[in-house]
């Protein structure tokens, strides 16, 4: 397989031609009502191309890069075994955990928990067996008009979470979803697509994991789709921790209703071009939102955050905090748009970016937006960027704590309040440990 640099026409017509032979191979699943929705999708991305820097979304990311790559759909099962995927299983997720390798289920490797009257399966499983609860909202909050990426993503959906929770059901035990990336033969391209729906009282927590397996180019373009139901409660972290040749855009869309909380904290650790896109939008009264994000970039990285929260309703609150720590040529975007309608009067909305530079040629975008369309709110954001404070770093230094431990312990300082939303105890700790050594060995490069 050529590895060869393509125009952008050029992709595009590529991936037209990789839909036709994904079609072909869908067997039976063609028949299915949801087949419409992925033609629709592959049309409108025919329509849309994919964006250049002229497009205000993506001024600060120019998806060129991914676009150098013939990607491809994996034709057979990549052999994975328990030994490369367990450093991706965090402690306590042994029997509570759906394991994807190259976007495809593997059950020899998961463990999924049995709740009486809750569903938890591949995607492609609940659309043959449970077609009655996914048809409802598969499709339903991902809009793929505007969005080339969640278009091409709807377009090649095929499998992924599925995981249905009744009215009136906590489950104790937390889930984790753990994808793997494993290029054979040249570069490979997943389209993880995952669907929660958690009922009305009812409570989930689960972890969203993105690793790679071997050395070379891959793309991952993966979509999370969420509704909370009246009184829910759901926390959601985002891992991703892809290896510096990958290429990683993700979508998620969440729907809140009345009095509902939704709890969501990313943290992007790794990958080449990372781009997330996070909606979520408040339905009915009385929604509380929390969101928070920390990137970690090096070399030359990008990572762009986009988030945006739509106060659809009266009487609801949103906390957004955002913080990032950016060394040697690394580039960091951050976009958030609130966005309080009309109607939603009593809005609480609040918005705060930080960044850390380590180095002169370490750059972030910050734009921070608010668009207010009603008389009785409250809304704040706001965008800051500094260096470490070298007073504090000489008051450690001067206490015999060396060079390297007294920056990480500072810039650990700096972001320790992000992981004060991750609601698992065990999880945040091993998480706090592993940034921590991230933030004392990595170089401040030239």
């Amino acid at each position: 397989m050529q590895n060869i640099e393509l125009n952008k026409f050029d992709a595009k017509q590529w991936y037209l031609s990789n839909f036709e032979v994904f079609e072909s191979r869908l067997n039976g699943h063609q028949e299915t009502p949801f087949h419409d929705t992925r033609k629709q999708a592959i049309a409108r991305f025919a329509d849309l191309g994919f964006p250049t820097p002229r497009n205000e979304e993506w001024k600060y990311t120019n998806v060129a890069p991914i676009l150098r790559h013939k990607f491809e759909l994996p034709v057979q099962p990549v052999p994975v075994d328990a030994g490369e995927i367990r450093p991706l299983i965090f402690d306590g997720f042994e029997r509570s955990v759906l394991v994807f390798v190259n976007g495809q289920f593997e059950e020899k490797l998961s463990a999924v928990p049995a709740v009486e009257g809750v569903v938890v399966t591949s995607l492609q499983q609940a659309l043959t067996e449970h077609f009655d609860l996914v048809a409802p909202h598969l499709g339903r909050y991902a809009a793929f008009e505007a969005e080339t990426f969640t278009a091409l993503n709807t377009a090649f959906v095929h499998d992924g979470l599925f995981v249905y929770v009744p009215d009136g059901v906590e489950l104790e035990q937390p889930l984790q979803i753990v994808y793997l990336s494993k290029p054979q033969d040249g570069p490979t391209v997943s389209y993880p697509r995952n669907l929660v729906v958690v009922g009305k009282g009812s409570r989930l927590q689960f972890v969203e994991t993105y690793g790679g397996g071997a050395d070379g180019p891959y793309f991952t373009n993966a979509v999370t789709e969420v509704l909370v139901e009246r009184d829910a409660v759901v926390d959601h972290v985002k891992i991703q921790k892809e290896t510096e040749q990958a290429f990683h855009v993700g979508g998620t869309y969440v729907q809140q209703e009345r009095q509902s909380t939704y709890t969501s904290v990313n943290l992007d650790l790794g990958g080449t071009l990372v781009r997330n896109n996070l909606n979520i939008r408040l339905n009915d009264e009385h929604c509380e939102t929390h969101m928070y994000g920390f990137y970690l970039g090096h070399s030359t990285q990008h990572i762009d955050n986009h988030t945006f929260i739509d106060h659809a309703e009266p009487h609801c609150f949103s906390n957004e905090l955002y913080k990032g720590i950016l060394g040697g040529k690394a580039q960091g975007v951050f976009n958030g748009k609130i966005l309080v309608r009309p109607k939603a009067q009593k809005t609480n909305a609040l918005q705060s970016n930080k960044t850390l530079l380590l180095t002169n040629d370490a750059a972030i975008n910050a734009k921070p937006q608010l668009e207010i369309f009603a008389d009785d709110v409250k809304c704040t954001h706001g965008a800051t960027i500094g260096q470490l404070d070298e007073e504090a770093l000489f008051y450690l230094r001067a206490r015999g704590i060396s060079e390297r431990s007294a920056e990480g312990m500072l810039r650990y300082a700096f972001v320790s309040d992000v992981f004060e939303g991750i609601k698992i105890e065990s999880l945040r700790r091993t998480l706090e440990e592993e940034i921590l050594e991230r933030l004392k060995s990595i170089e401040a490069e030239g």
